[in-house]
């Protein structure tokens, strides 16, 4: 038999992870549709910390594509080990996942 906090711990676990993943897309230039983005030119962990409140990062899309005439979309997310890291460390570190397409 189970012990209760191990039950309410896998509770939780599953949980996080089932809502923790959230994606956020922004498509500056057609023709790239929003169901093949293609390969990004540029994917990077941004750290974060204690939620992320009060910070930012940057990344410069029209200088990555060479123009921002060449900018198609622009992407962050939360990926699975994205939210197991910030589970782990109980949103003290909470990473995100940037993307940036080009044409």
């Amino acid at each position: 038999m189970k012990r209760p906090s191990a039950v309410l711990f896998a509770g939780v676990l599953t949980v996080t992870l089932l809502a923790g993943c959230a994606t956020q897309s922004f498509d500056i230039n057609p023709p790239l549709t929003p169901t093949s983005p293609g390969q990004a030119t540029v994917e990077e962990s941004q750290p974060f910390f204690v939620g992320g409140v009060s910070q930012s990062t940057l990344i410069d899309a029209a200088a990555v594509c060479g123009g921002a005439d060449r900018v198609a979309r622009v992407e962050t997310e939360t990926t699975v080990l994205d939210s197991i890291l910030s589970f782990v460390t109980g949103g003290i570190y909470s990473p995100r996942t940037a993307r940036v397409y080009c044409l």
